[in-house]
């Protein structure tokens, strides 16, 4: 079994003779425990390119001291896109870490390489340095005896493995929140600074036994628009767009692990992240080069595919179930059985594709593709215009096709392609969430205002899809071979029920359509 924690620490550089501080002199610090010892040695995994330190991730094995077992560390406030942490490099580094027992030297548990599978893209981690260190421990208590916080003295033995072999030894001081606010960290600022202790030039023991200097300040603004919205919309508009694809880069990242460890909404959360880039990459195609963007675009398609057949048959079950537990009890029970099997199957088939997909080669080009679209973006000339210009003229042009659809969808009224109509304005609706949400940091509260009220149709609409999707399946199943009278009676309940559904939501949706009328015309400019 795993646990997890938030690590809050800041690490110090200091000489091999250096004094101790005076930790009881640090304000808020009413008494310092008794030292205690511990040897510790870890085992550092990475590549041989060193993909994980490159994101500023950690992953050990280690014997000694209270923890001992493999350990997982992640930076909490993490921007995957540049391997950078978010904020100033003095700034207390605080990581998410988790711990598995110790098990087998050279296996990695399992549950561990789930959160490291979207990095590594088939890569497997190996020994990479291994550390001996002398740790001595002081915790620092504070009024009413709370533990605030560890101090560690550690004096480390490092060797890197493999042909390029190094040896090193350095001491450092680590300072570990446990109970404390973090500013205790500016509390301890003078006194570790009185003994001529510096802050670390490394961002972990890992990286220190390698040679490699902590980077300096961050990459970029992680998506934040300087200067407010009138300097924003002065940007290029391939900044603006970069800076949306780059946040839902970031959240496909982060939700990939939750999916290969089934956690609940996952699959949702990455199939969003998939759609918002894919409709973002369609309305500003004309910023960027076609061939790149018609490849993400169908890549994204395939992906969102493949994550929309367990969540739809998920969502369907949940829906279903709702309304069987509104049948008589006969009903119910002559149903339920054979719709659970039914859906059941379909979901579990659905996830296992995914967990295939998930360790699959084209998979992992599509994460190279899109950090690569992200980081060089193949832009054209138009892609220097002014972002306000270029956000205000493309969602004006999505308004105008999400009006093409509507009026579609009211010529098919009553034609059978009705319904498959009112699914594209669902689909438009969606595209005009997306392209008012990119457009935000530009046009701010118009932009959100847009936003909510396409996403108001798009969700009004989806109802409207989930409840044709399952009258198809009603049909199918009604028509099993021998059916009970109850079953029968209870799946035409259940159609009824689908029925006077679509009929509501066709209203609801013209509702808010006519309440959005306003917004539509006004667009974001």
């Amino acid at each position: 079994m795993t646990s997890e924690g938030l690590e809050t620490e800041k690490k110090y550089d200091v000489d091999p003779d250096t004094a101790l501080p005076p930790l009881h002199a640090i304000p808020g610090v009413e008494r310092v425990g008794e030292p205690s010892d511990a040897d510790l040695e870890a085992v550092y995994f990475d590549t041989d390119d060193f993909i994980l330190a490159s994101r500023r991730i950690t992953l050990r094995r280690r014997t000694g001291g209270a923890d001992a077992g493999w350990h997982l560390k992640l930076p909490a406030e993490y921007d995957t896109e540049s391997g950078t942490e978010s904020g100033a490099e003095q700034a207390p580094r605080q990581r998410r870490e988790i711990h598995a027992p110790l098990g087998q030297a050279a296996v990695v548990p399992g549950e561990l390489l789930a959160h490291l599978h979207v990095y590594l893209r088939g890569a497997e981690p190996a020994p990479a340095a291994r550390l001996q260190t002398r740790r001595t421990t002081r915790a620092l208590y504070g009024q009413g005896g709370v533990h605030l916080a560890d101090f560690a003295d550690d004096r480390v033995e490092a060797e890197t493995l493999g042909s390029a072999g190094r040896k090193q030894e350095w001491r450092e001081w680590e300072l570990e929140l446990v109970h404390g606010d973090p500013d205790l960290f500016a509390a301890a600022a003078a006194a570790l600074a009185e003994t001529g202790a510096r802050p670390a030039a490394h961002a972990s023991k890992l990286a220190k036994a390698r040679g490699e200097e902590a980077p300096a300040g961050t990459a970029g603004n992680g998506g934040q628009q300087p200067g407010g919205k009138a300097a924003a919309k002065q940007l290029p508009a391939s900044g603006v767009v970069i800076a949306y694809l780059g946040e839902q880069v970031r959240e496909l990242l982060a939700t990939d692990p939750a999916v290969r460890l089934e956690e609940p909404d996952a699959v949702h959360q990455m199939r969003s992240a998939a759609r918002r880039m894919r409709s973002a990459l369609a309305v500003y195609r004309k910023l960027f080069r076609a061939a790149p963007v018609r490849r993400l675009r169908d890549e994204l398609q395939w992906l969102g595919g493949i994550l929309g057949s367990p969540r739809d048959s998920e969502v369907m079950r949940e829906r279903l179930r709702t309304h069987v537990a509104e049948l008589p009890p006969e009903q119910a029970s002559a149903v339920n059985g054979r719709l659970e099997r039914e859906l059941g199957r379909r979901f579990d088939a659905g996830y296992r594709r995914v967990q295939e997909v998930l360790m699959a080669d084209r998979y992992f080009r599509l994460l190279d593709d899109l950090e690569d679209f992200r980081d060089n973006p193949p832009v054209r000339p138009a892609a220097s215009a002014p972002a306000g210009t270029v956000a205000g003229k493309r969602v004006k042009k999505t308004v105008k096709r999400l009006r093409r659809s509507h009026k579609a969808a009211k010529r098919e009224k009553t034609s059978p392609g009705h319904e498959t109509a009112l699914h594209q304005v669902r689909k438009d609706a969606k595209r005009l969430r997306h392209a008012a949400e990119s457009a935000e940091p530009l046009y701010g509260k118009r932009a959100a205002k847009l936003a909510k009220a396409a996403r108001r149709q798009q969700k009004i609409l989806g109802d409207h899809h989930d409840s044709v999707v399952a009258r198809t399946l009603l049909d199918k199943m009604v028509r099993g071979p021998e059916l009970p009278e109850q079953a029968v009676a209870g799946y035409g309940s259940l159609l009824e029920t689908e029925a006077r559904i679509i009929a509501r939501t066709e209203a609801k949706y013209r509702k808010a359509r006519r309440k959005a009328r306003k917004l539509l015309k006004r667009g974001v400019g």
